[in-house]
């Protein structure tokens, strides 16, 4: 369990917002602005004692209660990594691709679709069973992602989506994907930004019994992926940093809303505008990569 607190959110946001003015981003007026916006924030009694306990469930419990609403519009992450990968993967020729971490088949479908052979892997038996159930002639097979049930050098492709934030070491992972590749394939991975990881942008859910939960989420920095992949023999050839085009976070089914901040934190934002445009200013959302094996 760990404690969320609002005040320590919307602080956070501010205090982003004021170092980006002591480099030089912002004038006198923006920062008393801000000071002036923190003593209204700690005198706003609603703020005061708005804290909650939180549960972390693993991702089999996570996506257990996720799994329903995953492909639900509200989920602004698929608008960010699916022109990236888009492009990668269309460019690359057809042949076998596992869609690792495959949820509920976002991306196995559009494999296919490409004339790939698909095989597609998660831990997740609730994600699994909505992925046969869209694509009920795709090869599924429930397995984790740090002991794949794929053959040694089984595939030309791998892509693995919106995942590996929930693994705490990209080690071991990365060189599965590398096993499994044959000499030439490459390997796709998008997920959750640092700079947004940092910034809060951490799956939320409420368990069964309605109190609030997070999805066990790791900070891995740009440079993690480097120090997992090259010793396995993968090389870079493509990384990206897709941006928020716009920084405020309210849900897009319900604009102008506050939803209640902990399912939906983001929508604090909008108690403190300046100060999360400020903040979250040209802050990349996703990192998205595109390494490969040499040819032999």
């Amino acid at each position: 369990m760990t404690y969320e607190h609002p005040l320590a959110y919307l602080l956070g946001l501010e205090g982003i917002a004021l170092l980006r003015a002591f480099t030089g981003e912002h004038d006198r007026g923006f920062v008393d602005a801000r000071l002036a916006e923190i003593r209204r924030l700690l005198d706003d009694p609603a703020l005061a004692h708005a804290g909650v306990q939180v549960e972390h469930v693993d991702t089999v419990e996570g996506y257990r209660l996720w799994a329903r609403s995953y492909d639900d519009p509200a989920n602004a992450a698929f608008a960010l990594d699916q022109p990236v990968v888009e492009n990668i993967i269309s460019a690359l020729p057809a042949g076998t691709a596992l869609d690792a971490a495959c949820g509920t088949g976002r991306y196995a479908r559009r494999l296919a679709e490409l004339g790939h052979h698909v095989i597609g892997v998660d831990s997740s038996p609730d994600m699994l069973a909505l992925a046969r159930k869209h694509l009920p002639h795709t090869d599924f097979r429930h397995g984790d992602l740090h002991r794949l049930p794929v053959d040694d050098a089984g595939t030309d492709l791998v892509v693995c989506a919106l995942a590996l934030t929930h693994v705490a070491d990209l080690t071991t992972v990365l060189a599965e994907f590398a096993r499994v590749l044959r000499p030439g394939g490459s390997v796709v991975i998008a997920d959750v930004h640092p700079e947004a990881v940092a910034r809060g942008s951490i799956p939320a859910l409420r368990t069964c019994g309605g109190q609030p939960a997070r999805l066990v989420t790791h900070r891995h920095l740009v440079g993690d992926y480097l120090r997992a992949a090259l010793p396995t023999g993968l090389q870079p050839r493509r990384c990206e940093e897709p941006r928020f085009t716009n920084t405020s976070r309210s849900r897009p089914d319900e604009p102008g809303t506050l939803d209640p901040w902990e399912l939906w934190p983001w929508s604090l934002t909008d108690l403190v505008p300046e100060a999360a445009e400020a903040a979250n200013a040209g802050v990349p959302a996703m990192l998205i990569w595109h390494f490969q094996l040499p040819a032999r």
